[in-house]
């Protein structure tokens, strides 16, 4: 399909889902990526506290900070003129505590220029997010799987699988459109679970392990171009092998170094 450079908004990802066009999201967390992934013709760029993992080496998404948040999303701003950039609030920055919540939903619209924030959770966090509705800040929604509470559920393994799990999604899916959130993450949830929320709802729906029934889909971008080797998913479709290839550039360049053979005379000044 033929890429516009028509900036894509919170009100563009909802016609396009009424005209049945499929939304592409991946995530982003620093300059350089954001700008080959907005040139690429991304609709909406992610800058997820899966960067936690990516960028920083930790186990699980809790530890990355709001201020770190907020220097990951400032860089993709930076690079992007096209996809809408939306920003996870990270753990402990909107949970329990309204005003808490708006406070850092404004600190990353303020300091980063993005152009909405994204939080993980239904009822439980429905004061959170009319508050920072309130604002006027757009809120993206995020259901299923949801790695913020890792600790809670104590696995990784694909969530609404039992009916009365499934039902209280396609409820939190409803209060989330009620609410006012322009779009929402479905996550690690059985296909037709996808497919029933996907088609209830009038908002985009962006999955992510939830079937090909959904408005679009969302991979990390590290794990798509296969950086990271270790995980394999089975919703992960490879798009490329970096690790092989950025393996071997940088063993070669470390011989050619060690050999004296970089830099050559045409390479001197």
């Amino acid at each position: 399909m033929k890429q516009t450079n028509r900036a894509v908004t919170t009100a563009r990802l909802t016609q396009m889902k009424a005209q049945g066009q499929k939304i592409a999201v991946l995530t982003a967390y620093d300059y350089s990526f954001a700008r080959i992934l907005d040139a690429a013709g991304l609709d909406v760029l992610l800058v997820g506290d899966s960067a936690s993992n990516v960028m920083h080496g930790h186990e699980t998404t809790l530890p990355i900070t709001l201020d770190q948040m907020i220097d990951h999303a400032t860089a993709v701003v930076r690079a992007v003129s096209r996809a809408l950039v939306v920003v996870d609030m990270p753990f402990g920055s909107y949970q329990g505590d309204s005003q808490l919540a708006l406070s850092s939903a404004v600190r990353i619209m303020k300091e980063s220029g993005a152009h909405a924030v994204k939080v993980e959770g239904g009822a439980i966090i429905e004061e959170s997010i009319r508050r920072i509705l309130s604002a006027g800040i757009p809120v993206m929604g995020h259901l299923g799987l949801t790695p913020q509470s890792i600790y809670k559920f104590g696995t990784y393994v694909a969530r609404a699988t039992a009916q009365d799990e499934a039902e209280q999604l396609v409820r939190d899916a409803q209060l989330l459109q009620d609410l006012g959130c322009f779009a929402m993450v479905l996550e690690k949830i059985p296909a037709q679970v996808g497919e029933r929320v996907s088609k209830m709802l009038t908002i985009p729906t962006i999955g992510i392990g939830a079937g090909s029934h959904t408005d679009g889909q969302v991979l990390v971008t590290q794990d798509m171009l296969g950086i990271n080797k270790e995980f394999s998913p089975r919703f992960l479709r490879r798009y490329a092998q970096l690790y092989d290839v950025m393996t071997q550039a940088f063993q070669q360049y470390t011989a050619d170094v060690k050999a004296g053979s970089f830099p050559s005379d045409d390479e001197s000044y």
